[in-house]
């Protein structure tokens, strides 16, 4: 009962009570009015029912529903067949399909977000049935972890590490580069969206696949302790001039070495965090050492040259043998450093300011 309980009070937190609505319609060939369909809401892997959906004799039909604080993920099912889309707010989305395939043979249009989800849903429906070609499901999560990367606290990075293939999770917490794409949500959410009723889900998530990894032969240079030895970078800035991190280390009092990158959403936040930081203790002998992991190296650039401190590109981002050395399971993750050693770790932005007021 306390669980139910729980889960009711999440699904009233994601949603509005302002009188607004999103509307859903379209059309299910085949179908009749003898056909049953439910609006249903998702509060991280539970669903409940939020309407039912009459259909026409000519298949056609239109759902609206109070429209979410914060968007949300939501389903059409009939039966056992279910289509998945986001809504964010006034949302107004067409949906078509076709009977007896309701679940494979759709489209949905009305919004970006929609349509991503569509195109991974109907790709993990592909490799569920076995139809992919040799290492083509790793290419595939590749590109969705540069997506992910992009947006880590954006609704389809939500859905996109909760995706199932069969009874498989697309991104599974026991193996590291999926706890990275992981970590990278769940950081996110956890400094940017610290009051969404599914931030402390996702870091629970994180959390779990840490500890059940560390269980393992965890690899003894990896950075997990607060106070650990410094493991030394060597990355070039956007000018070409090589910098290491040891160095930086030696010749300053504290140096925040953060891993970042420039094109996700969290960034200017982040950056202007930074400066702020940098701008009250740079003369007390700060230094900032920032990694980015941004793939597309001109934008970075771009953004490099109009920052104080050491910016350098790590061109493997997030498969780079540093990110995994320090154990970077998201960004931005920030390490104080402090006599040549890593004295904390900090994956709360919020916290930064006093992490880094402690040690001047």
């Amino acid at each position: 009962m306390k669980k139910i309980f729980l889960m009711i009070v999440v699904l009233v937190a994601l949603t509005a009570c302002n009188g607004n609505k999103f509307q859903v319609d379209g059309s299910i060939e085949g179908a009749t009015d003898s056909v049953s369909m439910v609006l249903e809401q998702s509060s991280n892997g539970e669903w409940f029912i939020v309407d039912t959906v009459k259909v026409g004799k000519d298949g056609k039909f239109s759902v609206s529903a109070p429209a979410p604080e914060v968007p949300c993920i939501f389903q059409l099912r009939i039966g056992d067949q279910s289509i998945c889309f986001p809504i964010d707010s006034l949302d107004h989305l067409t949906i078509t399909s076709k009977m007896p395939n309701f679940a494979s043979d759709y489209t949905v249009k009305g919004s970006e977000h929609a349509e991503q989800i569509m195109a991974i849903d109907k790709q993990a429906m592909k490799f569920a049935k076995g139809n992919a070609a040799p290492g083509e499901l790793d290419r595939w999560k590749l590109e969705l972890s540069k997506q992910i990367v992009a947006d880590p606290s954006g609704i389809v990075a939500y859905y996109t590490i909760n995706k199932y293939i069969g009874s498989q999770p697309l991104f599974d917490p026991m193996n590291d580069n999926d706890l990275r794409i992981i970590g990278a949500v769940a950081n996110a959410f956890n400094s940017f969206r610290p009051n969404d009723p599914r931030t402390e889900y996702l870091v629970n998530q994180l959390l779990d696949g840490q500890r059940r990894r560390r269980s393992l032969n965890a690899p003894t240079d990896t950075v997990y302790a607060d106070v650990a030895s410094l493991i030394d970078i060597k990355l070039q800035d956007n000018n070409g001039k090589e910098y290491s991190l040891s160095q930086v280390a030696a010749s300053n009092k504290v140096v925040l070495l953060d891993f970042t990158a420039y094109m996700t959403e969290v960034s200017p936040q982040l950056n202007k965090l930074l400066n702020d930081i940098y701008q009250a203790y740079h003369s007390r002998g700060l230094a900032i050492y920032q990694v980015s992991l941004d793939n597309d190296n001109v934008a970075w650039g771009q953004a490099a040259k109009n920052l104080p401190w050491i910016t350098v590109l790590d061109p493997n981002g997030v498969d780079s043998q540093t990110v995994g050395a320090y154990n970077v399971t998201g960004i931005p993750t920030t390490f104080v450093i402090r006599n040549s050693e890593i004295v904390e770790r900090v994956e709360d932005a919020t916290r930064l300011k006093a992490a880094v007021a402690k040690y001047f």
